[in-house]
């Protein structure tokens, strides 16, 4: 059975949006690796529409990063959306009308994990709907003090941390599940 794991470059106020206008300078072989071993356990990429129509105009379009883009370009790619009605990127699929009973079947198809990569809209409903397996967090040492926050107008959910390790750089690499206790 697969877990659904989602993965974000966050600041310490919680700002999520636009990690390329702050987020660099923290990057180091201890953040490499965790992104790279993320990337090699992936068994299907999920996101929601937002993200998928900018993933898809870059990755599908670069010059640049072209291992990555590559890997991205080949892999089972699944897109939350009420209002997306086809997705022409390759190997995507749109998941729409149910999508809870969607995401359970397809959690119950796959092995492996279904990374996501941003999409904060998607990760709070799918915390809210008992969806979410795990929450990485790459905790960066900035007050980026605007932009959008991984968390807001949320609802409480209990979380338990698994897994911390701090890096060099002061980035905070950390692993949270829903704590069900």
């Amino acid at each position: 059975m697969a877990k659904i794991i989602s993965n974000f470059f966050i600041s310490l106020d919680g700002v999520v949006e636009s990690p390329d206008q702050w987020h660099f300078p923290y990057w180091n072989d201890e953040m490499g690796a965790v992104v790279q071993a993320g990337l090699q356990s992936q068994a299907a990429m999920l996101m929601g529409r937002k993200l998928y129509e900018e993933s898809s105009a870059y990755w599908t379009t670069t010059d640049q990063d072209q291992e990555i883009a590559a890997l991205f370009n080949a892999a089972p790619k699944y897109v939350v959306s009420s209002t997306l009605e086809k997705a022409d990127w390759n190997n995507t699929t749109v998941i729409g009308g149910d999508v809870a009973a969607g995401l359970r079947e397809l959690k119950e198809r796959l092995d492996g994990d279904i990374q996501m990569s941003g999409s904060a809209t998607t990760v709070r409903w799918l915390l809210a709907n008992g969806l979410l397996d795990e929450l990485k967090l790459l905790v960066h040492p900035i007050v980026v003090g605007r932009g959008q926050r991984l968390f807001e107008d949320t609802p409480t959910h209990p979380l338990k941390l698994v897994e911390s390790q701090t890096f060099q750089t002061g980035v905070l690499d950390l692993t949270y599940v829903p704590d069900t206790d």
